[in-house]
This record gives structure tokens, sequence and C-alpha cells, in this order.
């Protein structure tokens, strides 16, 4: 009968681990395969990545690129179509569009694109819309609040 305990491996499967610095006799004895001198064959040798040798590292002659806005908004998006499937009484803010799952809990801010078809009336507070949206929302009798950005991030505890 097999079980857990009876299973080994093929035969030729497992090979026997190198043990260096163990003497003569094991072939790996005195230098424990590490060769003569150098830095790496010292003691507590640690080498970055990227070091090469005390030459300037090619990550640091290359010129730096492009531009980061630390300013930058990011916007969760979502469609006007996706407003259909919610049954919510009361106006759309970005906490119920969390909670519906449309806009992830990464973003601080909303914004509603004019993709699809809507038709029940929704009132929605964003802090961005198209103006397909905006017309697609109002034509089925919502609304379409802008709420100020820097409102949003003071709700999040940061400095505008």
């Amino acid at each position: 009968m097999v079980d857990l305990s009876s299973l080994r491996p093929f035969e030729g499967a497992v090979k026997n681990r190198k043990r260096v610095g163990r003497g003569p006799g094991s072939g790996h004895g005195k230098t424990a395969c590490k060769g003569q001198k150098g830095q790496k064959s010292r003691a507590g040798v640690s080498i970055p990545a990227g070091f090469q040798g005390g030459q300037m590292p090619l990550y640091r002659k290359l010129p730096k690129r492009g531009f980061k806005n630390h300013f930058r908004k990011e916007y969760g998006v979502f469609n006007v179509s996706s407003l259909d499937r919610i049954e919510h009484d009361g106006p759309v803010d970005i906490e119920v569009l969390r909670a519906k799952g449309l806009v992830s809990k990464r973003y601080s801010l909303a914004k509603v694109l004019g993709d699809g078809e809507i038709h029940k009336a929704v009132n929605l507070k964003v802090h961005a819309a198209s103006s397909s949206a905006v017309k697609k929302i109002e034509a089925a009798g919502g609304t379409v609040e802008i709420v100020p950005v820097h409102q949003a991030s003071a709700d999040k505890g940061e400095t505008v």
C-alpha cells in the first residue's frame, strides 16, 4: 500500500548539497570555492547591484529623463452606463461609488465619462464630469453636482 510516509524521490533526482570549507578531503576545502584573493573571497562581502568595481556605474552615467508631477490629480473614472446598475436612494457620491465597486478605493477623486446610456434619474456628486455625461444624466432627469477638488483632498487629510 502506498501512503505519504512511503513516498521517495526517483533514483538520481536528489543530489547531495555541496559542503564547502570542510577540509582538503572534500575537494572544496582551503579557499572554499572562492578562489584566491580579492573582494569576493573575503568574509562579509556585499557588493551592491550595479557596482562596477569603482568605475562610474552605467545607471549614474545615463541622463535622467522625464518629469514627475507631484501635484497630479488622479481620478477614478466610470461611465454613465454603469449608473443604471446602482440601486441607491439619494445623492450618489464617491462613498457610494466605492461601496458599489465603480471607483477603486485608491482614488480620492471621481470622474464620470459619457460612454453608454442611462435610463433613470440619478443625483450625482463627483469631482469631474465630461460634457457628454452631463448631457445624458440631465436628459434622463438627473443632476450632476461638481464637488471642488480641494475639498476632496482636505477630506482625505492632505494639504493643498
